[in-house]
């Protein structure tokens, strides 16, 4: 075959102004709703406190941004379209710790590049606005309040062949629409209005508080205004703060915002969002630490939904790694990473039953929940040496043994007495359990009425009647009393004996090397048998009959992809969930009026106790309302 003659040496030049500009709004500018971000950053930068965007075509024909914030002088219009020309830095220093939106002098120089652009901006001091000319940069007095107009017309007029990957009006107008929600659930002392073809399409007004915590109230507002009412009603709200100081005494990283509780759980991720320093970002390391605090509570491939707000000191993350500004990176991750997972995961542990109870007018008595704790754990002291003697068959040798019955996790109750009689167990008294008789008010889950079915319990509080799933309920009370005792323990290994041998990749012998320790306390041992082979020489005592290769190469991959902590965790975690799921209560047990009280306090005193380890709700509430609408009453 003859080879192709050599292309043609071409000569190294450099390029012309313009097709630099077009080359940088490539990057910038992807679509209408890219200019619309780019603009509405300008006007929170200059102090806006109103920004009304205008389009048609869905932004291809005109986008229109205004803001009433300071403006622009006279004699900086024209350097304003210049690339690389802004007034939010001025060194090297300043880019290592951005606190504005826009930072580069990119955009308008870019969107100038490839539409008809013109600027009108008036400061306070000026007598009269002043119109710049984007094409021909002819500048002349106009008439305006203080605050600037950016108006651009005709996207990619220069570049035709951008403008064929466009979607349709509709499709541009919903992303325009979208990249204004996202500034908005960020600023809620901002107004934003979108007007499409001369109608208001959204609009959210700016939401003040005098209440100290003035900038929560007016978050949550901004919250119900954009995402709706349900969202908040649907969540929980999150604070935290990392040990760790600035300089200035501020935290070293703090996360606040709400998170939504399982049951609002979505089949799309089209309800996450984050925002680091007031900039909405789509980060993996926070994307991760979300998903991660949701792992055992969350059913299925449901995905939740939250707006979280991570705060951290500019110099620490650096926001110049992407054209767009959506992705960031932390000088320190697994800070940051533990801080959102720490964060949502303490906002999401706490039982929703006194709050669902507080929040329909229940009064509890003073220090109810510190009673119910106390009397929790005085009831249950048999039942947690009994839970975790229970676990040792699982971490030991005698793994056959399984305790599938309820008495050997649960200790007898004779319903004649009204009190619970522990097992006897060394070093543990027996104690009185709260009493069936309790007043309906006094609990948030209530007072036990029935079992149905050998499935549900039926208790009766102020609101109405609550059903719970006695199995669902109790494999939670279990899985937590685990977690919180095998915290410092090591999962129990069994030797193979004949070890399983597969051939790995250089990554997977590099990280088992690396990583031996770690898998130790996973239970696993793989050590290399040749330079290309790993061997599986011991595997967890729970997970002796699954295929020991495959378990060997996910874990691998888990490590090779995220921190040894969270790996150890989840893997402890899914062995201590078959663990509880074998130790719980067992449908068509027939449990007395006592037992069903002791479940309930039980539930009101374990964290995450809605939802079973699978993520299947526990309980639900019938209301008196709903339960008069089935009956017609009042009709």
């Amino acid at each position: 075959m003859t080879p192709l003659p050599p292309a043609p040496r071409r000569p190294i030049r450099d390029l012309p102004d313009e097709l630099i500009s077009q080359i940088a709004a490539g990057e910038v500018v992807e679509r209408p709703a890219s200019v619309v971000r780019e603009l509405v950053d300008n006007a929170l930068d200059a102090g806006a406190g109103q920004v009304t965007v205008r389009l048609s075509a869905g932004g291809v024909r005109l986008i229109l941004v205004e803001d009433d914030g300071q403006g622009i002088p006279r004699e900086e219009l024209p350097v304003a379209l210049r690339r690389h020309a802004t007034s939010k830095i001025a060194s090297l220093q300043d880019l290592e710790a951005v606190g504005t939106m826009g930072f580069r002098g990119e955009a308008l120089a870019a969107i100038n590049a490839i539409a008809d652009m013109s600027l009108l901006s008036r400061t306070l001091e000026a007598e009269h606005a002043w119109q710049l000319d984007g094409r021909t940069g002819e500048l002349h007095p106009a008439a305006r309040a203080r605050g600037t107009s950016v108006e651009v017309r005709e996207l990619f007029y220069a570049t035709p062949a951008r403008r064929k990957f466009l979607k349709t009006d509709a499709t541009e107008l919903a992303h325009c629409v979208e990249a204004v929600r996202r500034h908005a659930l960020v600023r809620p002392d901002v107004g934003f209005a979108v007007w499409h073809e001369g109608k208001l399409v959204e609009q959210w007004r700016a939401c003040s508080s005098d209440l100290p915590d003035g900038r929560s109230a007016a978050l949550e507002q901004r919250l119900a205004d954009v995402l709706g009412a349900d969202f908040v009603g649907q969540s929980v709200a999150v604070h935290y703060e990392s040990p760790a100081r600035r300089a200035d005494g501020l935290p070293a990283v703090r996360v606040w915002g709400r998170a939504g509780i399982p049951d609002a759980a979505r089949s799309r991720a089209d309800q996450q969002f984050a925002y680091v320093n007031g900039r909405y970002v789509r980060d993996k390391i926070i994307t991760h630490a979300a998903r991660s605090a949701y792992e055992d509570v969350l059913h299925g491939q449901r995905q939740p939904v939250y707006a979280l707000y991570v705060d951290i000191d500019p110099a620490r993350v650096d926001v110049n790694v992407h054209p767009t500004k959506i992705e960031v990176r932390f000088r320190d991750s697994r800070e940051v990473h533990q801080a959102v997972r720490h964060a949502t995961e303490d906002a999401l542990a706490a039982p929703r039953s006194a709050a669902a109870a507080a929040s329909a007018g229940d009064t509890l008595p003073e220090n109810a929940g510190e009673q119910t704790e106390n009397r929790v754990f005085r009831s249950n002291q048999a039942y947690v040496h009994q839970v975790w003697a229970q676990s040792a068959i699982y971490l030991g040798a005698n793994r056959n043994n399984h305790a599938s019955d309820f008495e050997a996790v649960w200790p007898a109750l004779p319903a004649a007495q009204g009190s619970v009689a522990t097992a006897s167990t060394p070093g543990t008294a027996s104690a009185a359990a709260p009493s069936g008789s309790l007043p309906a008010g006094d609990w948030p889950l209530g007072r036990a009425l029935a079992q149905l079915q050998g499935v549900y319990i039926l208790a009766e509080n102020s609101q109405g009647l609550v059903i719970v799933d006695m199995h669902a309920a109790h494999e939670r009370i279990v899985y937590e009393r685990l977690k919180n005792q095998l915290d410092a323990s090591r999962i129990a290994s069994q030797p193979l004996l004949i070890p399983a041998t597969f051939a790995a990749t250089a990554q997977e012998v590099a990280t088992a090397e690396a990583s031996a320790e770690t898998l130790g306390i996973l239970g696993l041992e793989i050590t290399p048998f040749s330079p290309r082979t790993l061997a599986v020489r011991a595997v967890p005592t729970s997970l002796t009959a699954g295929d020991a290769v495959e378990l060997a190469r996910s874990v691998l991959a888990e490590l090779a992809q995220h921190e040894a902590s969270t790996v150890i965790q989840r893997a402890r975690n899914e062995l201590l969930s078959t663990m509880a799921c074998h130790g719980a209560v067992r449908a068509n047990r027939r449990l007395t009026v006592d037992e069903m009280n002791a479940l309930l306090r039980q539930m009101e005193a374990t964290e995450r106790s809605d939802q079973c380890n699978h993520g299947r709700p526990t309980w639900r509430q019938v209301s008196l309302k709903d339960l008069d609408s089935l009956f017609l009453r009042g009709r």
